[in-house]
């Protein structure tokens, strides 16, 4: 493992411990808790949430896919997030995947399809509506979610993958936070190339980025995205570049850019639970699945 990573692992838990103190899981939120999604019990685990006031109620699903530079996290980490999704409504399928360095790239985007696999066949037990499933993720979580929602729409990108989508599956919708969205070796910083060494097989050779770089494999069969990004966020320059290939592939899409002068929000805020700011996206996000659920007669 590359110093980057360790230091991205210890960073991140710290400022994550700091972020998540005192939180506890709400009261209305029903919880199935470390379920085995594949073969690796350590790390091909889920958690289900939804909200009790639904029970026996068949639900819209959000599938979240956590981020941490593509070598940190888990669903622990992202749990107060996802059970606030599920107090708006939703069942939210919450996942731990394979990171980098211990398991190579294409582990995150195998697992991401392990968990819509099993969604799909789990979809009675757990009150899943399978007409209306929605992705969320964020920084790595974004970049991740953006390829595997390619993979589900661009039949030329997905002869690249061994693992099959489950047939005729795309999202109906995904929110891309924060997230990367292209990678080349002309713009890589030192922290990334060191991370793309310790994700990818070949140690970010030309050949790799081109396949992980998301814009490259939107078409116009994209689903609707919500897109955002913030004032302060590190990564802010790459929304733009989606706008841009979501436009040309005349994709439909809604992009927030959160905070202002006076309120600099940054990275991943909205996985913050006591800022206002984090509310207000989070809901907006959700309103913008809802929208794509036709009102029953």
């Amino acid at each position: 493992m590359s110093e980057t990573s360790e230091m991205i692992r210890k960073t991140f838990k710290e400022g994550d411990d700091v972020r998540d103190a005192g939180l506890t899981a709400p009261e209305d939120v029903k919880r199935y808790d470390d379920i085995v999604y594949g073969g690796n019990e350590k790390w091909q685990v889920l958690d289900v949430y939804r909200p009790k006031e639904k029970e026996g109620e068949l639900l819209p699903v959000i599938v979240s896919v956590h981020g941490g530079a593509w070598v940190y996290g888990d669903k622990e980490r992202y749990q107060y997030y996802c059970m606030s999704l599920a107090q708006r409504g939703f069942a939210v399928v919450n996942f731990t995947y394979r990171l980098a360095p211990e398991f190579k790239f294409p582990a995150p985007l195998e697992d991401t399809n392990l968990v819509f696999t099993w969604l799909l066949a789990h979809a009675k037990e757990y009150g899943f509506d399978t007409e209306h499933v929605f992705g969320v993720g964020d920084s790595a979580g974004a970049h991740i979610l953006g390829l595997y929602t390619a993979i589900c729409t661009n039949p030329e990108y997905a002869k690249h993958y061994a693992f099959k989508v489950p047939q005729g599956f795309v999202p109906t919708a995904v929110a891309l936070n924060c997230g990367k969205y292209e990678l080349t070796d002309a713009d890589l910083d030192e922290q990334t190339r060191k991370l793309m060494e310790d994700l990818l097989p070949e140690g970010g050779s030309e050949k790799e980025l081109e396949l992980i770089t998301v814009t490259n494999h939107v078409t116009e069969n994209y689903p609707p995205v919500f897109l955002m990004t913030a004032v302060e966020d590190f990564l802010k320059e790459q929304a733009p570049l989606m706008v841009e290939k979501l436009t040309a592939c005349e994709v439909s899409f809604l992009y927030r850019v959160y905070g202002d002068k006076k309120n600099r929000l940054k990275h991943v805020f909205h996985c913050d639970m006591r800022l206002a700011d984090a509310k207000l996206c989070n809901d907006e996000e959700c309103s913008f699945f809802r929208s794509m659920i036709p009102v029953a007669e």
